[in-house]
């Protein structure tokens, strides 16, 4: 079986999946960082497809950037100039061919990661 990328966004201020969150993956070489996906975040909080399918892994360096700011703006959460959080870069390795999950726990003033499964 080849590796695949997930993600799970939950919205932990309301208790709820995070729907409708734009996420960007980019692979990372070097100082270059290249657009690969862009996604949104379903009902459940998930994409509808996995970020990477299994076709398209590579192990290497990778970001995935979640579009926090405009997300709670969408929800209504009372605004600040500037966000405290709005676009959150995430930066990880993938060293083996294997499921990768890299959820997000998301308020608007802090959040969380971790590799799940």
């Amino acid at each position: 079986m080849g590796g695949y990328l997930t993600t799970h966004v939950l919205d932990t201020a309301r208790g709820c999946p995070a729907q409708g969150l734009k996420i960007e993956l980019f692979a990372i070489a070097g100082d270059t960082r290249s657009l690969l996906k862009t996604l949104v975040t379903n009902d459940d909080g998930r994409t509808d497809e996995q970020i990477l399918p299994a076709d398209h892994f590579s192990t290497g360096t990778y970001e995935l950037v979640f579009h926090a700011g405009a997300y709670l703006d969408a929800i209504g959460t009372p605004p600040e100039d500037p966000r405290f959080l709005d676009i959150i870069p995430i930066r990880f390795g993938m060293s083996e061919a294997s499921h990768y999950h890299v959820p997000l726990l998301l308020s608007p003033f802090g959040y969380s990661t971790y590799r799940g499964s």
